[in-house]
């Protein structure tokens, strides 16, 4: 389980570290930096899979992800004293990532690409990475340590030796260092980081494919877009809990009941309701109705990751849902660790009955995104690696 994320410099995140138990949820206005942060833990997802170099060339490349605010705001300009400006640079330009686990924990340090002549010469440079063990970075808990084109690992006594030397700028350590003998720290993290799922992007409009029949094959692990809701559903009821499924089906839709219908390998949703003389069709199904089935399918997994991702769940759900759906994410919680980004008040009071709930509610002050009422003794411990 992540215990902390930690951002420096990434948007309206000038430095945000957030203590994480199994039941985190985001909250704060619009504008705040709920989706800042949440696109972090993208990016870290991103470098795993060997994209983070490509994720933020999408976002309008380095120059416009980094803070744009001053270096520091001082007390003066806080307090109206002197107007908000920047000053001599005391630090190299820097944007970073990293997280604290159980076992092992990671950083990332990306900034500016020395001068070429090349055509990706916008592109940003990983500069250092770094994982470590123990509560805090310090040079004697580091186990695998990158710095532009090295990567160096502890041998059996404590002693460096690099096992890579000409690393690529763009490349990260977690996607080109191979070596289980030698650094199965790297391969660790790596597969770590790859089981985190995310679900952001669950189409319920009249063309999604969520609403046709689709070829089915045995689905533990819900896809991002939920194309295969049907196949997921019944491979809960063949390989998952059945019971918790149809308690979760009926405790937002009381009387009701689902069925997978199947013609050849085409699987669709059957949606029985008290009243009906025939089930409903997915395509038949308002978008809420079908949304919260996804949401069951997800939660629900017979294979619950290390780490879930729900970018606000509320969407298209009547406010009467929301409380049906606290319950069934604080139940996932006991088996998965849960990061919830969402607007509704509902949604949030409902999830916070859960004594386990972290609740991270982020406000801005002079365009800087905080935690709200975290002072500096309730930051959890994280010192970045340096250059």
């Amino acid at each position: 389980m992540l215990t902390t994320l930690a951002v420096a410099n990434y948007r309206s995140l000038r430095s945000v570290i957030v203590p994480l138990t199994a039941l985190n949820i985001v909250s704060g206005e619009n504008g705040t930096g709920k989706s800042n942060l949440y696109r972090t833990l993208r990016l870290l997802a991103d470098t795993a899979q060997g994209n983070v170099i490509s994720s933020l060339a999408r976002e309008g490349g380095l120059s416009s992800t980094l803070w744009a605010g001053p270096e520091t705001i001082s007390a003066a300009m806080k307090r109206g004293e002197h107007a908000v400006q920047g000053g001599p640079r005391r630090e190299p330009v820097s944007l970073r990532l990293g997280f604290a686990g159980s076992d092992f924990n990671y950083a990332i340090d990306l900034g500016l690409p020395t001068p070429s002549t090349s055509a990706f010469a916008f592109d940003p440079e990983i500069k250092r990475e770094c994982i470590w063990t123990g509560p805090k970075f310090r040079p004697s808990s580091l186990l695998i340590d990158r710095r532009g084109p090295v990567v160096r690992t502890r041998d059996a006594r404590g002693e460096w030796r690099i096992i890579a030397s000409s690393l690529a700028t763009f490349d990260s350590m977690l996607t080109q260092v191979l070596d289980a003998e030698r650094a199965p720290e790297i391969l660790t993290v790596r597969e770590q980081i790859r089981a985190w799922r995310f679900y952001d992007h669950l189409r319920t409009d009249a063309d999604s494919p969520i609403r046709q029949p689709q070829l089915g094959t045995r689905t533990p692990v819900l896809s991002h877009n939920g194309h295969d809701l049907a196949a997921a559903l019944q491979t809960i009821r063949e390989i998952g809990d059945v019971a918790q499924l149809n308690q979760a089906v009926a405790d937002a839709f009381p009387g009701a009941s689902i069925d997978i219908g199947q013609t050849g390998n085409a699987f669709t949703v059957e949606f029985h309701q008290h009243g009906l003389l025939r089930p409903l069709s997915a395509a038949e199904l308002s978008d809420g109705t079908l949304r919260y089935l996804l949401w069951i399918a997800a939660l629900l997994t017979p294979r619950p990751p290390q780490l879930m991702v729900l970018n606000e769940p509320e969407t298209s759900l009547h406010p009467d849902l929301l409380p049906a759906l606290a319950r069934l994410i604080s139940a996932a919680s006991r088996s998965t660790q849960l990061w919830v980004v969402s607007h509704s008040a509902r949604l949030l009071s409902a999830l916070q009955q859960d004594e386990r709930c972290n609740a991270i509610q982020l406000s801005k002050e002079f365009g800087e995104t905080v935690v709200q009422e975290q002072g500096l003794l309730d930051r959890p411990s994280w010192h970045w690696p340096e250059r």
